[in-house]
């Protein structure tokens, strides 16, 4: 089997050799062929050349245009700088007012990173379609709103300004379904979904004002052909019992998850992704653990399963410990 056709078919519930392999790689990709992650975030053809240099030195399965949370926050309007050596910075014109009319009007070929990544993933689709997973990504609602407002005053807002709230997430909502179309139109199969600050709001919050929203972007993103991933950051085990309803494909799971407790939760029709530490269990691990780790977790939760860390594994990993992390384990 080829890297696409594993990652499809355990997506599927059908037999496939061994289990997927689609590690977060950012810093460590930019470092792995000598490229600042400036160059790295702005430029698609650095951003691809890490991608496809890491599928074929490590065995990924899976190439992707994952660099930082701000190319949708660009597109409103946002300033980013580009930094040499980690992620960019970006302003918003909402960091300190509500003033909507101060939000630019999102175009998704006329914005330069958001038309960034689709040229990403046209030259992915060149040397790549069919051979790996090709992954897309959109900020979710609640990200996106506080990509634009900050955490804190985005935090604030859903506790004291709850229309304000949920009106910046339904205009986030309609970029992120447009975005996530066009990314599956160029080639993408499967469409990650970030909403890290989800984690931070209870589930009464969550199942009320986020929830209903994840679920429209991952039915327009199904609709569309593509899979939906759903990456959240942060323990998530608070919220499991609703996102069990949002009919996700794929769920990334950070180390704090239980994943035993994810997949009796979820069930065993949503692949599962993760969940190794990716600082203590992997970057400052031993090759022979690391494997001994993932054969043990794949064996307590079974199919349908991709070998990821908890998050993105940071630069300094040692090279011998991310090829234990891709090193093969046998399918059940």
């Amino acid at each position: 089997m080829n890297s696409y056709e594993r990652y499809i078919a355990m997506v599927k519930g059908q037999k496939v050799d061994f289990v997927p392999r689609i590690p977060i790689l950012m810093h460590f990709a930019a470092d792995h062929i000598n490229a600042s992650y400036a160059d790295f975030a702005s430029d698609h053809k650095v951003m691809c050349k890490a991608g496809i240099e890491l599928a074929n030195d490590f065995g990924i399965d899976q190439l992707d245009i994952l660099s930082d949370p701000y190319r949708e926050t660009t597109a409103w309007g946002g300033n980013i700088t580009y930094v040499q050596d980690t992620t960019p910075r970006c302003s918003s014109p909402l960091h300190d007012n509500k003033d909507f009319s101060l939000l630019a009007k999102p175009d998704i070929y006329q914005s330069e990173r958001l038309k960034n990544a689709l040229d990403g993933i046209d030259l992915y689709k060149e040397s790549g379609y069919k051979k790996y997973s090709i992954t897309g990504w959109v900020e979710g609602p609640a990200a996106e709103a506080a990509d634009l407002r900050g955490v804190q005053n985005f935090l604030m807002d859903l506790m004291l300004d709850e229309s304000f709230a949920c009106e910046l997430m339904d205009r986030a909502l309609i970029l992120a379904i447009n975005f996530a179309k066009a990314q599956i139109a160029h080639g993408c199969d499967t469409i990650g979904i970030g909403d890290a600050i989800a984690s931070q709001v209870g589930p009464d919050l969550y199942e009320r004002l986020i929830l209903p929203r994840e679920k429209i972007l991952i039915d327009a993103v199904q609709a569309a052909g593509g899979l939906a991933r759903l990456h959240i950051c942060g323990n998530v085990t608070k919220l499991l019992p609703a996102i069990a309803s949002l009919e996700i494909d794929i769920m990334d799971c950070d180390w704090m998850v239980d994943m035993v407790q994810a997949r009796e939760i979820l069930g065993s029709k949503v692949t599962l992704t993760g969940n190794l530490d990716p600082v203590s269990d992997i970057m400052r691990s031993t090759p022979a653990k690391i494997h001994d780790s993932f054969k043990q977790l794949y064996a307590q939760i079974g199919n349908p399963y991709f070998v990821n860390g908890g998050c993105e594994i940071p630069r300094g990993t040692p090279v011998e410990n991310l090829k234990a992390v891709c090193e093969p384990i046998p399918a059940q």
